[in-house]
């Protein structure tokens, strides 16, 4: 499994939402870029515009000043090639998780027969196989976020977006997800973004970091981060992760978001 890479270039935008007869800096100017097949992780503190940079990139909202760059051509929104993962799963209750995986499909007029391959290769990453006739309530724990992960991912979209989608596993679920998420992104070449509030989560899975501030969300540092891969969360403690999450923390301290 292997996607085009694509590459964005985020240039000064920033979004204001209007409120009453007011408006309101929701997030930027900010500038950054995600280089082709880079993972590259947004953290920062809650309501500070996360959420809202991700649907900026979807074209989902429009950019409100600055400009977005999708390989080189100017975001015309919405973006079509994209998987968006949010932070609840969302599945329909009536359908089967492979009726729900295809849901992207059936939308796209993409083959049938090809998408629903693609999906049962998806529920084998995550040993999800024996479920794929069952309805969502029959899911275990943990189990409905990965079919939402294998529902965005099931058209092979050049860019994966996700907004704080493991945040309610326990930590058991949240081992079992990351080992067989970076597994499932390394071979399919994906460009991704996550938006999150966890820095260990962040380290494990991310190429790169960039840190935000406080609504109105700016970028304030993005780190680089070279551990070799797979990143096992048992592993959290070392002194190489250790080390990237005191940067972190070390930013977060400045801006008065940790004490």
């Amino acid at each position: 499994m292997s996607t085009p890479t694509l590459r964005i270039q985020v240039d000064n935008a920033h979004y204001v939402r209007a409120i009453g007869r007011e408006s309101q800096i929701v997030v930027g100017p900010v500038s950054f870029d995600i280089k082709g097949g880079e993972f590259l992780s947004i953290i920062g503190p809650a309501s500070c515009g996360k959420t809202s940079l991700l649907k900026m990139i979807a074209g989902i909202l429009q950019v409100t000043g600055g400009e977005i760059r999708i390989s080189g051509a100017k975001l015309n929104p919405p973006c079509r090639d994209f998987g968006l993962v949010p932070h609840e799963p969302a599945l329909l209750p009536w359908r089967t998780c492979m009726q729900n995986i295809l849901l992207h499909a059936e939308m796209r007029g993409a083959d049938m027969d090809l998408s629903r391959n693609r999906a049962r290769r998806l529920l084998a990453w995550f040993g999800l196989s024996r479920f794929e006739e069952r309805k969502p309530h029959e899911l275990p724990p943990g189990a409905a976020q990965a079919i939402s992960i294998c529902r965005a991912l099931v058209h092979e979209p050049s860019l994966l977006l996700m907004d704080e989608p493991l945040r309610s596993l326990n930590p058991l679920q949240l081992e079992q997800m990351l080992d067989g998420f970076q597994r499932l992104w390394a071979e399919s070449g994906t460009t991704a973004m996550l938006c999150t509030c966890n820095m260990h989560e962040a380290v494990l899975l991310s190429d790169r970091i960039a840190v935000m501030s406080p609504r109105p969300g700016r970028i304030l540092e993005i780190l680089s981060i070279d551990l070799p891969r797979p990143r096992r969360l048992d592993k959290t403690m070392t002194p190489q992760i250790a080390d990237y999450c005191s940067r972190i923390r070390t930013v977060f301290r400045a801006q008065g978001i940790l004490p």
